[in-house]
């Protein structure tokens, strides 16, 4: 269609546009039906034996953020109330 009669039909609410995506897979040259399992820690056996030298190793993460730090802390002043708390359930 023309713009100007695309443009048209759009503003009717007639026309609808969408967009396809397809994608080819194919196997690649890695591909394999059994799973390695890679090896995630060097051990001392390993280094003993050599046997890491054959051994697929998982690689390192570097820009991993790991755990996030705990948030929300006390008021102080409700910290100082519950050790207060503490002192007189310690008397008696």
């Amino acid at each position: 269609l023309p713009e100007r009669d695309r443009a048209e039909l759009k503003r009717r609410k007639l026309l609808l546009e969408v967009t396809l995506k397809s994608y080819w897979i194919r196997k690649g040259s890695a591909f394999s039906t059994a799973v390695a399992r890679q090896e995630t820690e060097l051990t001392p056996e390993m280094i003993t034996t050599g046997s890491w030298r054959q051994r697929p190793f998982k690689p390192y993460n570097f820009s991993a953020l790991g755990l996030p730090p705990v948030c929300g802390h006390l008021h102080p002043l409700l910290k100082v109330r519950s050790q207060l708390r503490q002192i007189f359930l310690e008397m008696g």
